[in-house]
């Protein structure tokens, strides 16, 4: 039950800030090794969030959206990697994974049945971020990374 409201937080959280945070590319092809949306110290890597370039619409209307992500510490709070689909005029979030944050590459899956209307095969948009939820009492959102990508749904 903690774990939901949690990610519930965090996805009204980054829904509501998520256009101010924006630092990433938008090319839809990346590497592994490169810093988007990052900070680097002395040429350091520290944070990094990647989305795959293909998403999937299950003929239930499940959304899948993934990609891989790098962190270093979460020892101030969580880390969630939470992500936004918009197609057309139409934008949903689409699930929350809890982040893992050992300095190495994982990648993260985010699913959700989305219906009414259910978005269809072809170009959209995902908005990615890497948040950390922080402080005592109303945790705050702390975003450590960002990604927007040209995806393809399949």
């Amino acid at each position: 039950m903690r774990v939901r409201l949690v990610l519930a937080a965090a996805a009204l959280l980054t829904a509501a800030v998520a256009p101010l945070a924006h630092a990433g590319g938008a090319d839809g092809h990346h590497s592994a090794d490169r810093p988007t949306g990052t900070s680097a110290r002395d040429g350091h890597f520290t944070n990094g969030l990647f989305v795959d370039a293909y998403g999937t619409v299950a003929d239930d209307a499940t959304v899948t959206l993934s990609g891989t992500y790098r962190c270093l510490d979460d020892g101030a709070g969580p880390v969630f990697v939470s992500s936004t689909l918009v197609q057309g005029d139409r934008s949903t979030g689409i699930g929350g994974t809890r982040a893992v944050c050992d300095g190495h590459l994982h990648t993260w899956t985010n699913s959700s049945v989305v219906k009414d209307p259910a978005y269809v095969p072809g170009a959209a948009r995902v908005e990615a971020t890497l948040l950390q939820l922080s402080g005592t009492g109303l945790p705050l959102p702390r975003f450590l990374a960002t990604e927007k990508a040209d995806v393809t749904l399949r």
